[in-house]
């Protein structure tokens, strides 16, 4: 079950994670010269639409800027925040969500139940190419929003979908919808907290299903806080606090959030006071972190999970043998202790702690260091003479990559080299286009507390985020009977199923446990993370 759970610390040392996740108020000036505004790092986001915003700093931005369905309490149980109710039928297929009443987008424009069937309308259609579209599957309609290539072997594009609008989603009135979808689903509130079910204005639109050009760097949200002029790509993304936001109110004026290419030079900012708040301390200063920033230096749990991905669609690493050789080529004790300073856990086994169904070291005798196992299977397998590990350089990942190549090269007796790229946005790219890359420096943040969110989009077929061609029939069948089951406990059963084919086929290699080690200025106060990686905005506050 989700909770608490001890983390592993060495002696004087500090925790990191590198991934790159009332009523009334008032309108700031200017946020980013108010005494009641804050500063915030983040790495360039991929996009700000929010059904093509699936990266950490784009999920956070869009905290700020939208306000969720459902929300999570302490027990990882759905809350409902901008719906009123969210129900059921009896067979838990068609849901009925009820939006409260007196909420409005940033320019004005009440929130209806349109502005969710019109958004994700938009997110499901197939020739959008939203990186989000995968979460509208389960809806009825999006099959025939997303017909599948003909020609499976070959180039040829899929045909252009007859529809544009999914079947499942029905208007009731002004504040009420009902989805209807393909098959039951018990937990289905629980998705609806992820960031891609957010609305969208009739202003995003400048024809029916055609996002208006521009749009999303003038982005309109329902959230606390809208945006300040425009997103000022590589540079920030200015909000202020709206007027009058009939939910929960934050206590501060307004966010900038500070884009950095380099995590280092965000740390030198954080300590000199540019900075309020820092989300990944840098490996670089976890020996000094405590005495550049004592107690605001702070660690939490969160539900991050570091893997490296393979691509499958190369030759040379098709074989799961060859997968499972490199996975026990790598001492994941060693680079915890030596490059985590003991703040990371090493990961044997494909799901987080932190969700119901988790079973600890499922993976084996393939996660497990073993060098002289490893080059006897890697040799038997006829593993490629040349390795290349691709990190992003935004994201602090040279060290531990290039501790992970000199591991495989003295276990293996192979080459191993890191490649960078400038941003995760363009390794996600290359990745998507199937470009040879090597292995993938991949991470993952949880977008709602079910075991399959950790399957689903990572090694199903269709999974948003299987940038590495992995593709598996009795996996993605076992996925589907889990989220059918109708029960929670029968759920995991089927997922826990799934997740042992990950073990014999070894799509990715399992490395880390992640947590929240953040740190923050001398300027504010009550500063949280959650175990969505995310900057609690609504506790948060500056001293006087």
């Amino acid at each position: 079950m989700p909770g608490k759970r001890p983390w592993k610390m060495a002696a004087g040392a500090a925790a990191i994670s590198l991934l790159v996740a009332g009523c009334g108020g008032g309108d700031s000036d200017d946020a980013s010269a108010n005494s009641n505004t804050i500063v915030i790092g983040i790495a360039e986001p991929e996009h700000l639409l929010p059904t093509n915003a699936t990266d950490d700093s784009g999920s956070q931005v869009l905290s700020s800027l939208f306000y969720p369905l459902v929300n999570f309490n302490s027990q990882q149980e759905p809350v409902e925040v901008a719906a009123e109710s969210i129900t059921p039928d009896k067979t838990n297929r068609v849901w009925t969500i009820k939006l409260k009443p007196g909420f409005t987008f940033h320019n004005g424009e009440p929130v209806t139940a349109q502005n969710y069937i019109d958004a994700w309308n938009y997110g499901a259609y197939g020739p959008n190419a939203q990186t989000g579209g995968y979460f509208f599957e389960r809806i009825d309609g999006y099959a025939e929003m997303n017909p599948l290539d003909p020609d499976k072997d070959g180039p040829q594009k899929p045909p252009t979908p007859e529809t544009n609008e999914l079947s499942g989603l029905e208007k009731v009135n002004d504040l009420t919808f009902t989805v209807k979808l393909s098959a039951p689903f018990s937990s289905f509130e629980s998705v609806l907290a992820y960031s891609v079910f957010h609305p969208l204005p009739k202003a995003a639109f400048s024809a029916p299903g055609v996002i208006a050009e521009g749009f999303e760097d003038q982005i309109i949200g329902n959230g606390p806080f809208k945006l300040k002029g425009k997103w000022e790509h590589d540079n920030e993304v200015v909000v202020e606090k709206v007027s009058d936001f009939k939910g929960q109110v934050p206590k501060i004026d307004g966010i900038t959030w500070k884009i950095y290419q380099d995590d280092q030079t965000e740390y030198a900012d954080l300590v000199s006071g540019n900075v309020d708040v820092q989300m990944n301390i840098p490996i670089e200063a976890l020996s000094k972190a405590s005495a550049d920033l004592g107690t605001r230096f702070q660690m939490s749990e969160n539900s991050g999970f570091d893997f490296i991905g393979f691509p499958t669609y190369q030759p040379e690493f098709a074989k799961a043998d060859v997968r499972k050789a490199i996975s026990m080529a790598i001492n994941r004790e060693e680079i915890s202790d030596q490059i985590f300073l003991g703040s990371r856990i090493p990961a044997k086994s494909f799901v987080s702690p932190v969700v119901r169904g988790y079973r600890e070291n499922i993976c084996g005798a393939a996660c497990e260091y073993n060098p002289v196992e490893a080059k006897k299977l890697y040799d038997r397998a006829g593993g490629p003479e040349e390795i290349k590990i691709t990190y992003n350089v935004d994201g602090g990942h040279k060290a531990w990559v290039d501790a992970t190549c000199n591991q495989i090269k003295a276990s293996l007796g192979v080459n191993c080299t890191g490649s960078p790229e400038p941003k995760f946005s363009v390794l996600q790219q290359k990745a998507r286009a199937h470009e040879p890359i090597g292995l993938i420096r991949l991470g993952w943040i949880m977008d709602y507390p079910l075991m399959e969110n950790y399957l689903g989009p990572l090694y199903s077929t269709s999974g948003s985020s299987n940038h590495y061609g992995w593709s598996n029939s009795n996996f993605d069948r076992l996925l589907k009977q889990g989220a059918q089951a109708p029960t929670p406990e029968a759920a995991i059963k089927k997922w826990q199923q799934a997740e042992d084919i990950l073990v014999q086929e070894m799509p990715v290699i399992p490395l880390r446990f992640m947590q929240n080690v953040f740190g923050y200025s001398e300027k504010v106060q009550n500063v949280e993370m959650d175990l969505f990686k995310k900057v609690n905005l609504y506790e948060i506050e500056t001293i006087a």
